[in-house]
């Protein structure tokens, strides 16, 4: 079953100015930029060891040599104007290639762990779906079994509505779901003090 089963990570090229730039109004470019090199290298290190296919989707350009060039990652472009669009032709790209366990997440979650992504994976055995909270309202972690677009559509995405109107979406469309705990991302410097990092 773990072969049909896809891990999709989203990631932004980590450019100076172009990654986190509600934290870096706090703390500036160089920093974030440096706390994102680390968030990296922490997805890297919970995701290396699992066994499931792992997909490492760019937001803006594939990087032929960078920390994800190892292997056991597969390197796509994201595709779509948004945020919503971009997951959703990710799950349609990977579903239409015959998986049938997918989950997404961010590269900015220090609290995330391996544990976390296995227990997912595992819960879609007996849920159509399973949903991360994320403490900002939105969510760190989504898998599903098929392919839901409405679940990708007419969301207030970055704002604190998310969570809860995916639920919604599940609910009014019969999919049965689970619920992983409650997780921090890293958005902006409270954040970082929440998540014992030092500015």
């Amino acid at each position: 079953m773990l072969s049909t089963t896809a891990l999709v990570i989203f990631v932004r090229n980590p450019i100076s100015g172009q990654v986190k730039t509600r934290l870096a109004k706090d703390i500036g470019d160089e920093r974030t930029l440096a706390i994102y090199l680390q968030l990296l290298q922490h997805t890297l290190e919970i995701t290396r060891g699992l066994s499931f296919r792992k997909f490492i989707y760019y937001a803006d350009e594939v990087s032929d040599y960078d920390l994800w060039s190892v292997p056991g990652y597969t390197k796509r472009k994201q595709n779509g104007n948004h945020l919503g669009e971009r997951m959703h032709n990710s799950f349609k790209e990977l579903f239409d290639q015959g998986f049938t366990r997918i989950i997404i997440i961010g590269s900015d979650c220090f609290q995330l762990k391996t544990e976390t992504l296995e227990e997912a994976v595992a819960l879609l055995e007996s849920n159509a779906a399973v949903i991360g909270p994320a403490s900002d309202g939105g969510y760190y972690l989504l898998g599903l079994t098929k392919f839901y677009p409405e679940v990708f559509i007419d969301k207030p995405w970055s704002t604190n509505q998310v969570f809860e109107k995916t639920i919604k979406d599940f609910i009014n469309q019969g999919i049965s779901y689970a619920l992983l705990e409650e997780l921090s991302d890293i958005d902006d410097i409270t954040d970082l003090k929440e998540n014992g990092i030092s500015i």
